[in-house]
């Protein structure tokens, strides 16, 4: 009895160091959240801005009748990239899963044939995933930062648009889990390149529900010049903001992962240490009754 209470109160103690573990882990994750929402908010402002004129100029039909951007190529889809984001690391609950299994049904239903896609990684779970599947893994990019920086991502879409531009693939879908709230997320598969008109007028159909979109530009200089510098600025604001949502999205996952163990954590310290008190007390008794026994002995 001594030896069976003696390793209750071993896995007690260890379980409680463990739930200091996970609820350090839990606050910290819960601080990157809170940081990087601040940090996202700020940017949709701007990533609104920059949508809004691309919207402007397909609504102008300015994005048709201008072929000089290497982003706006036409050309027949032979291959298609899709960059999925993951985490670097685990302890993420199902982040991870559900993007990879959201992603492999996207890609099933629009490009079911091996050969015809690559896949462009952005976060070390997911390219080691389709490393071991055998699916071609064009680039990888490990390490993002916890609250990415627009700089860090500049580095990802240059090498990714000259991809585009060499014609290592026609088009690209950014695949990502999107935070809605700390406790929901939702897939999202959204087509970056080519920068499509008919697509960005399908949006600015869209978006005339709520605002008014005003499609008369005079352009100085000419609109060459300002798609040049227009249209990198909205890819860039797509993967920056898709990388930016990811990692929101794997911030609350990881503190509601970290959250659920560390109340299952607490629920089981209960139960051992009322199994250890049920078999102290067991002890006691059985002392107690061995005692009085010895004592009835002895007066007889």
């Amino acid at each position: 009895m001594a030896e069976s209470m003696h390793d209750v109160q071993r896995r007690i103690n260890s379980t409680k160091a463990t739930r200091q573990i996970t609820s350090a882990m839990q606050m910290v994750s819960s601080a990157k959240l809170n940081q990087i929402q601040r940090q996202a908010t700020g940017y949709q402002e701007y990533v609104s801005k920059v949508k809004a004129v691309v919207m402007h100029l397909a609504k102008s039909h300015l994005l048709e009748n201008n072929s000089s951007s290497n982003l706006q190529s036409n050309r027949p889809v032979k291959k298609t990239a899709y960059m999925v984001i993951t985490s670097d690391r685990g302890m993420v609950g199902s982040y991870n899963s559900n993007v990879l299994r959201d992603t492999n049904r996207f890609i099933d239903e629009h490009t079911p044939n091996r050969d015809d896609y690559m896949v462009l990684a952005i976060g070390g779970t997911g390219a080691d995933f389709y490393k071991r599947q055998g699916v071609n893994v064009a680039y990888e990019y490990r390490g993002v930062s916890d609250v990415p920086t627009f700089d860090e991502v500049r580095d990802i879409v240059k090498t990714v648009t000259t991809m585009y531009s060499n014609e290592v693939f026609d088009e690209l879908f950014v695949c990502y889990n999107h935070f809605v709230n700390r406790i929901s997320s939702s897939f999202r598969a959204e087509k970056m390149l080519p920068v499509d008109s008919e697509t960005l007028s399908t949006d600015a159909a869209k978006e005339t529900k709520t605002h008014e979109l005003n499609a008369i530009y005079d352009l100085d200089p000419s609109p060459e010049e300002v798609l040049s510098v227009v249209l990198p600025q909205y890819a860039e604001s797509l993967v920056y903001g898709a990388i930016l949502d990811a990692k929101t999205e794997e911030h609350a996952s990881s503190s509601n992962a970290m959250k659920s163990a560390t109340d299952n954590a607490d629920d089981l310290i209960g139960d051992l240490q009322l199994h250890y008190n049920r078999a102290r007390q067991a002890a006691i008794t059985t002392e107690i009754t061995e005692i009085t026994g010895g004592q009835e002995a002895i007066g007889k």
